[in-house]
């Protein structure tokens, strides 16, 4: 199976349209980034994927990147300094125990579209849309059809 092709083109706009949902109310930025395979860490995968597609040059630092490994069966859900420094400390453990439990029963597209919601609740809180925000990065799901090293 290939990154590209694990939602079909009716899930991937409704992953679309919860980020565009979820940005409305805050200057955050929220990414989905699927890759066909991993190789190594899941969480220093993610994190090199965070900086390459640029979620670390956020103004206010407030991106969530949400990585999916689609043939080895990983995730892993990254924010920036500035979310990370506001939200509790077990908040992204409980996004991924949702996650989680909808992936378990091959929810892919509800797991990801609630994690969303919840990430984009938090940035709502901390980080509320100003009338001069712009929507700094693309909302659509990246994707890696490779083998996940570069």
């Amino acid at each position: 199976m290939k990154a590209s092709s694990f939602f079909t083109k009716e899930q991937r706009a409704h992953i679309t349209d919860a980020i565009r949902e979820a940005e409305k109310e805050t200057s955050g930025e929220i990414r989905v980034h699927i890759e066909t395979h991993l190789s190594g860490d899941v969480l220093d995968r993610a994190a090199w994927i965070f900086k390459r597609i640029g979620m670390d040059k956020t103004e206010k630092r407030n991106g969530v990147l949400f990585y999916l490994a689609v043939t080895d069966r990983k995730f892993a859900i990254i924010g920036d300094f500035g979310i990370n420094s506001k939200v509790p400390e077990n908040f992204w453990n409980e996004i991924k125990g949702v996650l989680e439990k909808h992936f378990r029963e091959a929810k892919f597209t509800e797991g990801l579209i609630k994690g969303i919601v919840a990430a984009g609740s938090q940035l709502k809180e901390h980080f509320p849309h100003q009338k001069d925000d712009i929507n700094e990065l693309p909302d659509e799901i990246s994707f890696d059809d490779q083998t996940g090293i570069e």
